[in-house]
């Protein structure tokens, strides 16, 4: 088999779209290393008319012509996919339940939301390299942040691969623990919507008092972006960078014993609690 592509997309969505807009821009690869496959003719038109990548309506020619594989299809998509690329390399269980090994040491990498590694492991099975990603929508804007972790064929070496797929989108990490993706999920998987309902409620209060709901959602998101820069520059502790904002008998103190009052630290902690724990449901169901 003549691999010719480094790296090949089966679903060629928003997310795959993104990855490969900032591997291509960021020069990690060239448009010509990567192959994506997608039943949609639009995302086929977009994935060739915008970033040159080359396409196809085929699952098996991504698999036959990459020396890595992203799934980047919906869940309950999924199971379909896995059947078919088992049975073309002649994986999957064999007699007794043990596993054959045609796929040999291929490199998977996913991003389905709630699919577990043993789930892609028992499919793909034998010597299948299996790596599980939780990314999250930033991605788009090329600010995402990711974890992996990889199944029990991966190397070192894979997860490195997979980590510069999704550094070229933001920031990636490699965890070791696959149930610390319930978390994940929870944290960065989840948070831009939280984000996004927080900057809200703030712009939502100021054009209450007065000014006009365009510009105070302009001054809340540039107030949010601002604050994450310096946090994230700071040496200093959250503690700390509050304190230098709360003066003594101020309007920050004033809202922030407002916040205090209302458990604002207790409802944002259920709220990860309840989104962390739906994870773990989800993966259950799979």
């Amino acid at each position: 088999m003549n691999v010719k592509k480094k790296l090949g997309f089966i679903g060629a969505g928003n997310m795959a779209e993104a990855l490969a807009r900032g591997l291509v821009e960021n020069k990690v690869f060239k448009a010509s290393e990567l192959i994506a496959s997608d039943v949609d003719a639009a995302r086929r038109h977009k994935f060739k008319g915008a970033l040159k990548i080359e396409v196809t309506t085929d699952n098996l020619t991504v698999l036959n012509s990459s020396r890595a594989v992203l799934f980047a299809v919906k869940p309950q998509t999924i199971d379909a996919v896995l059947t078919e690329l088992a049975r073309a390399g002649g994986e999957g269980e064999g007699h007794g339940g043990s596993p054959k090994d045609g796929l040999g040491s291929k490199l998977f990498v996913s991003i389905a939301a709630g699919v577990t590694l043993g789930r892609l492991e028992g499919a793909l099975g034998g010597r299948a390299h299996v790596i599980r990603v939780m990314p999250n929508a930033p991605a788009m804007v090329g600010q995402g942040m990711a974890a992996l972790v990889r199944g029990r064929n991966a190397t070192r070496a894979d997860e490195a691969f997979a980590l510069k797929i999704f550094r070229a989108v933001g920031d990636a990490v490699a965890l070791k623990d696959e149930a610390l993706l319930d978390t994940v999920t929870a944290l960065s998987g989840s948070g831009p919507a939280y984000v996004y309902l927080f900057a809200k409620a703030l712009a939502d209060a100021a054009a209450a008092l007065g000014l006009p709901p365009e510009l105070a959602l302009r001054m809340a998101l540039k107030t949010i972006r601002g604050a994450e820069e310096n946090m994230r520059r700071s040496p200093m502790t959250a503690a700390e960078l509050i304190r230098i904002v709360a003066s003594p008998g101020g309007t920050t103190e004033a809202a922030l014993k407002q916040l205090g009052a209302d458990s604002f630290s207790d409802i944002v902690a259920r709220a990860v609690h309840a989104a962390a724990e739906r994870s773990r449901q989800l993966g259950r169901v799979s």
